[in-house]
């Protein structure tokens, strides 16, 4: 009886390791899918957010910004480093919330890395010109929100739910904690 009691503690935790590996995948899939995002950060006044470009290292377990170092945004990330990021994923309806610490990186190696060829249009110099820099982003926590694929498959839920007096089922909210 012992044994059996062992092997379903066991089962479950492999399921639940799975799980998170999945999770995990999920939260990488929408940032790499994605791509463009709102990076908020803190200034004295409050809360500030601007459209980035996330160049992921999934690897690594980071995500980078080719930026510029005369932006308010590095100052306030030097001040305060905790940031938001929000990435809408608009066709397959998802919606992802991290949460994370971001460091400025002045290497020219790891700019020219993440670099693009679409960021010659905001610094001509390249990877090496003097205002370029990375911010790095090392997340802790990500929140996604996963609704039906299709809007078709929402006009169902709100009608459904207009039927029954029911709550639309849109999607399932799974909070992930990604430790690096």
């Amino acid at each position: 009886m012992m044994m059996e009691h062992h092997r379903i503690k066991v089962r479950s935790l492999k399921s639940l390791a799975m799980s998170r590996k999945n999770d995990i995948d999920r939260v990488w899939d929408i940032v790499e899918k994605v791509g463009v995002c709102m990076l908020t950060t803190q200034f004295a006044g409050g809360l500030r957010a601007r459209p980035l470009e996330a160049r992921p290292d999934r690897d690594a377990g980071l995500i980078f910004f080719v930026t510029d170092i005369r932006s308010p945004k590095e100052e306030e990330i030097k001040a305060r480093p905790d940031i938001g990021l929000a990435f809408i994923g608009s066709s397959d309806k998802a919606y992802l919330s991290i949460t994370g610490q971001a460091c400025i990186i002045r290497d020219a190696e790891m700019t020219r890395a993440a670099w693009r060829k679409t960021d010659e249009v905001w610094w001509p110099g390249g990877p090496a010109d003097p205002s370029v820099c990375l911010l790095q982003i090392d997340p802790s926590t990500a929140e996604l929100w996963d609704g039906p694929a299709s809007s078709v498959a929402t006009a169902f839920e709100f009608a459904k739910a207009k039927l029954t007096g029911k709550k639309p089922n849109l999607g399932e909210n799974r909070k992930v904690t990604v430790k690096m």
